[in-house]
């Protein structure tokens, strides 16, 4: 921690020069991620779209391959989640700046040093990310993947109660679902046993993310 009574109190427009310098690049590193991001997203789009196209191009298709596309859905998440923990600390660094240099500015107020910039400091000494991996999981969950995998599972079922043939009966869903030797009743219930769990996951997740904004803002004073 840097002693307050050591500390300049407002910026020179040498180290603002600098500062803008350093703001620009932590802006350009977030793009950066953030394009990382949406490259994950397309990808888990398009193999979602070649495994619909592929399953409901012909009756006589196997819904197979809406299975695996929901486990490669998940994996492309893992690699976004990990991606998104660079791009919220990027951010949050910009984010820094912006609200303790040139939110006074535009106030026109002198640009000072406070918490904001110990915190900074800190994170330029010590670089740890500022969000877990569950939790960063969990927030391209609920805004991207959520929605892949709703469409991933409603096509499957669909594809098991229309082709070859309009389902009849029970027992003939069964029947469709089965996967080699596994009955269908085996493979429908690892599904919903799939699509539960990632969607107690995304409710954990924020809710674990509100409690700690409300913890953060009763820290700072509600501001």
């Amino acid at each position: 921690m840097i002693d307050s009574s050591t500390r300049k109190p407002a910026f020179e427009s040498a180290e603002l020069g600098a500062l803008a310098h350093l703001y620009r690049a932590e802006v350009y590193r977030s793009t950066v991620w953030r394009t990382r991001l949406d490259n994950t997203t397309n990808w888990a789009v398009v193999t979602t779209g070649i495994a619909l196209s592929v399953s409901f191009g012909n009756a006589d298709t196997s819904p197979l391959p809406l299975i695996i596309v929901g486990l490669l859905v998940v994996v492309f998440l893992l690699f976004e989640g990990r991606r998104y923990r660079y791009f919220h600390l990027y951010r949050a660094r910009a984010r820094l700046m912006e609200t303790g240099i040139y939110c006074p500015i535009l106030d026109r107020r002198e640009a000072q040093a406070g918490e904001w910039s110990d915190v900074l400091s800190r994170n330029y000494r010590d670089v740890k990310n500022q969000i877990s991996v569950a939790r960063a999981v969990g927030r391209r969950l609920r805004r991207n993947y959520a929605w892949i995998l709703i469409v991933q599972a409603i096509a499957y079922y669909l594809k098991l109660m229309i082709h070859p043939l309009p389902m009849t009966s029970l027992s003939e869903f069964l029947s469709r679902a089965a996967i080699g030797p596994i009955p269908g009743a085996i493979t429908i219930g690892a599904g919903v046993i799939f699509h539960a769990t990632w969607l107690i996951f995304a409710v954990e997740t924020l809710r674990y993310d509100r409690l700690n904004w409300n913890k953060r803002s009763s820290n700072n004073g509600g501001d």
